[in-house]
């Protein structure tokens, strides 16, 4: 922080102010949260008063600094956008009005994406993420607080910068997306849009369907030495990500015949509408994963007249898309299922091999532009990650 900013607590600039309102149960209320890390305030389903235990929510005013005292420790701060004005929160949520002779709020908002360890130090409660930080606690924390003039110089740079950061984000991403609709529209031209009388059924060219088991997990990400099982986010994008698992006790004993292997042919059974069906082909994975009874495994016959990287190209066309949201089945909107039978009954185009070698050459070159874009990409968002850390450490030092 800029040495010549005087040290302000912030009892000097914000206080406590709550808008209490007793539940009607006839009423509906909009309610927000706030991310952790400094990213600010979002929309939550509203609370309906009928399903609430809570007797009192209190209303909140856009510009108002808020925190929650429970994730405060995560740098849970922020300031309420108008947006959100009027929407309620629980007593979790503590509010200030800011004075408007001493501080912007927007000016507390990016302060405050930076850690704030010593607010979290005077923490209590139990366990690490069971922290709270009490309002009292909050007003006493002192921040270098430059003019007011300053402050709103300050936050038009940073905003600035960030905007050109939002940008370059949305241009990565826009030519990750341009490349995949290409792709997609070469899967239409080579498949079409609906399946054709000469197509076989799966089942033609597939010996047997299995799937593993859903064991209990410890619910976090194995470490390489362990056991885990896959999650159906390990296929639901159409490359396989061996990290999408969790880890298995060491209770547990192995099933190493469900252990996934390069070259498997994994579909994922059981999803939201637009990703049950999704499948993936195993380039490379760490040992010890093991399928879960949510994604099936193909193992193809000897004699069988598909090629695995065209069938996978073929699954993920409009044509057998549409077949896949026919045949699945489920009562929940959000929760789709498909079965083996439903799986093996799908038609599907069989042209020659020398063809399906040719198509799948095409398709493929377009992928692995798709593939290379997406690796760059990766390496600009962590470019870009770090700099609005930088930024907001030049501004807080004066050097924006």
């Amino acid at each position: 922080m800029s040495a010549a900013w005087p040290l302000t607590k912030l009892a000097e600039i914000i206080r406590p102010s709550l808008d209490p309102h007793a539940v009607d149960a006839s009423r509906s209320y909009a309610n927000l949260g706030i991310y952790s890390f400094g990213r600010g305030v979002f929309s939550k389903p509203p609370i309906e008063g009928t399903n609430t235990s809570a007797t009192t929510l209190y209303r909140v005013r856009g510009g108002q600094f808020i925190y929650s005292r429970l994730f405060a420790f995560e740098g849970a701060y922020a300031t309420v956008p108008p947006e959100l004005d009027g929407a309620y929160v629980s007593n979790e949520f503590p509010t200030f009005d800011c004075d408007p002779r001493r501080v912007d709020p927007a000016f507390l908002r990016w302060l405050f994406r930076r850690p704030s360890v010593e607010i979290a130090s005077r923490s209590t409660g139990m366990g690490d993420r069971r922290q709270r930080i009490h309002p009292e606690q909050v007003v006493e924390h002192a921040i270098p607080l430059p003019p007011l003039d300053e402050q709103r110089r300050i936050v038009a740079r940073i905003e600035a910068l960030a905007a050109n950061v939002e940008e370059a984000r949305g241009l990565r991403a826009g030519s990750v997306a341009e490349l995949a609709a290409v792709l997609q529209a070469a899967r239409r031209s080579f498949f079409g849009e609906k399946a054709l009388p000469d197509w076989q059924p799966l089942g033609a060219h597939i010996a047997q369907i299995e799937n593993g088991k859903s064991p209990a997990t410890e619910g976090r990400v194995a470490e390489p030495h362990e056991w885990a099982v896959l999650k159906v986010g390990a296929v639901s994008f159409g490359d396989f990500d061996d990290s999408a698992n969790k880890a298995l006790p060491r209770s547990f004993e192995p099933l190493p015949e469900y252990e996934v292997r390069p070259d498997d042919f994994l579909m994922c059974r059981a999803n939201t509408p637009d990703l049950v069906g999704a499948c993936a082909i195993v380039r490379q994975t760490r040992p010890r994963l093991m399928l879960s009874d949510k994604i099936f495994r193909f193992l193809f016959k000897n004699d069988a007249g598909l090629l695995p990287h065209f069938l996978d190209h073929a699954l993920k066309s409009p044509a057998l898309r549409l077949q896949i949201l026919a045949a699945a089945t489920g009562t929940s909107p959000t929760m789709k299922n498909i079965s083996k039978e439903k799986v093996l009954a799908l038609r599907v185009p069989t042209p020659p091999i020398e063809e399906q070698r040719r198509n799948l050459a095409e398709l493929d070159a377009l992928q692995i532009k798709i593939d290379a874009v997406k690796a760059l990409q990766a390496e600009t968002a962590e470019e870009l990650d770090a700099l609005m850390p930088a930024i907001l450490d030049k501004a807080f030092k004066g050097e924006l």
